[in-house]
């Protein structure tokens, strides 16, 4: 039996940055990572001989300032060169928008990329006053403390500062639909299109659903490269990333595990006091943070008469189905997608003609089944990791939103309809693609899920709606990382402020357990 101060399950980037921030206070810190490599979904893998993937992740826009410093993260790895966004339709030319989420814009006219920049003006400003919250563990309601008080007094301060007709628009807007919202500011149908795609990718809504302008707000509570809105590919790719959280932990003194899945959580009375493997190993420490799915951790590795059977119920009530599939495809050459510029093919390709064509994409998920003209992300990662693919080759890889988890017909079919529609979108926008495709991947949620142990394939470990965040993240119960069970925290996804490859979960959760009862 060994001992440690604390023990931390899954070796994602949230799990390692609160094993650093725990082992650099002083803490002996076990990191139990399930897989033959730590790293969670920033990992990579090979898809076709001589081709490799990144993991679910394409780019990042919200790898936190601070964690970035705890980890000790190279500078080409905690940002790098701006990746431009560049939105196709089959009608017009493609619009490409550059800088922090449009601060330049080409190919629009020069009253809609004013139109589209106030847009934008609007949402980061108001972006930055849910930042607040998001960069904090969310107040106790019973309790609400002094420092909780000042934070609540300086968004109310912002606001105030911002005039009341600009207050009284956030208030208006905050739970509006993003489809109205780009009525409201803009005419290109493209730009309606990007904004309808980014606020719904990865959330069960639609541009039209309430609320799903929520999706977009929290896209732009993140920055990257000092900057709200901006995109990067760290250097080497999202999988140097992952290797960099890993060694990081490994420079702070933690120790971690791979190949060491976790059996059970040990409990007595309300109090942990360690966890046992599968392969029938014991360790022990009275912190035990759980840097792995809600769901996981108390319907799987919790004995349930340690929790009371309503928190069970609400943890096995989270909404945590996924719905976005990812297609890798290994080509003889790199495409040529028409329209873009040679320089801005190593940037995010989104595939969305119109509101409708999001909408109408997003329908048919609501009755289990797939979008007959998908709309998708699309990126060419090869072209900046030449190491991804044989020489003169290249490697694709396609988010594609709205494929259901729980798909009607099944996805032993499904993969190969959703491959085979895909393929005719790109055919349309990149002509001769289907020549070159040496071997296709489709990856569907519940591959996801199996792959990198997300129960649902939801990459958020939870979805991203007004009544799974803040104080009700991942429920009310464990809302400020503690747990029902006494030494038990949350750290991953599922836990506040949410998903995306920050690692401000982990970091907060530290946080809270090195503060103690302070906080």
């Amino acid at each position: 039996m060994t001992s440690f101060d604390a023990i931390v399950i899954g070796g994602g980037h949230n799990g390692l940055t609160a094993a650093a921030a725990l082992s650099r206070s002083g803490r002996k810190v076990v990191v139990l990572e399930a897989h033959q490599k730590a790293g969670g979904a920033l990992r990579g893998d090979t898809f076709h001989p001589g081709f490799q993937a990144n993991g679910p992740a394409q780019i990042v826009n919200q790898l936190d300032p601070d964690v970035a410093k705890l980890l000790a993260l190279a500078e080409n790895l905690a940002g790098g060169r701006d990746v431009p966004t560049v939105v196709l339709s089959e009608r017009v030319e493609p619009a490409i928008l550059e800088g922090a989420y449009g601060e330049r814009i080409k190919g629009v006219s020069g009253d809609e990329a004013d139109r589209f920049r106030l847009l934008r003006d609007t949402l980061v400003s108001q972006a930055g006053i849910l930042r607040r919250f998001l960069k904090r563990t969310p107040p106790p309601l019973k309790n609400v403390g002094i420092a909780d008080l000042a934070a609540l007094g300086s968004a109310g301060l912002a606001l105030l500062f911002r005039g009341r007709e600009e207050g009284r628009d956030f208030l208006r807007m905050l739970l509006m639909n993003v489809a109205d919202i780009g009525d409201e500011y803009l005419t290109d149908d493209r730009m309606k299109a990007l904004i309808a795609f980014d606020a719904t990718l990865g959330v069960q809504l639609g541009p039209r659903s309430p609320t799903s302008l929520l999706g977009l707000y929290y896209r732009l509570t993140g920055e990257a490269n000092g900057r709200v809105g901006g995109q990067f590919v760290p250097e080497g790719g999202l999988a140097a990333l992952g290797e960099a959280f890993v060694g990081g932990a490994v420079k702070a003194g933690v120790t971690i595990r791979t190949g060491a899945p976790v059996a059970s959580i040990l409990a007595d009375r309300g109090v942990v006091s360690g966890v046992v493997l599968e392969s029938g190993e014991t360790l022990t420490a009275p912190i035990i943070v759980a840097a792995i799915h809600p769901k996981t951790t108390f319907l799987t590795l919790v004995d349930a008469a340690e929790i009371g059977t309503g928190f069970r119920r609400a943890i096995g009530n989270i909404r945590s189905l996924g719905n976005v599939a990812r297609l890798d495809i290994a080509l003889d050459a790199p495409p040529s997608f028409t329209g873009v510029p040679e320089d801005a093919l190593t940037g995010r390709l989104v595939i969305g003609r119109s509101l409708k064509h999001v909408e109408t994409a997003f329908n048919p998920s609501k009755y289990g089944e797939l979008p007959a003209d998908p709309v998708m992300e699309v990126m060419l990662p090869s072209l900046a990791q030449p190491s991804l693919a044989p020489s003169g080759a290249a490697t694709l890889s396609a988010l594609i939103p709205f494929a259901p988890y729980a798909l009607k017909e099944g996805w032993e079919r499904g993969r190969s309809r959703l491959e085979a529609s895909a393929l005719a979108v790109l055919e349309r926008h990149a002509p001769g693609i289907g020549r070159t495709v040496r071997a296709a991947r489709v990856m569907a949620p519940q591959d996801i899920e199996t792959t990198y142990h997300m129960p649902g394939g939801h990459w958020h470990h939870g979805e991203l709606q007004a009544d799974q965040l803040l104080v009700n993240r991942p429920v009310h119960a464990a809302s400020r990382y503690s747990t029902p069970l006494q030494g038990l925290f949350l750290a991953s996804a599922g836990a506040h402020p949410g998903g995306g490859i920050s690692g401000l979960p982990g970091l907060l959760s530290a946080r809270h357990i090195l503060a103690g009862d302070k906080r």
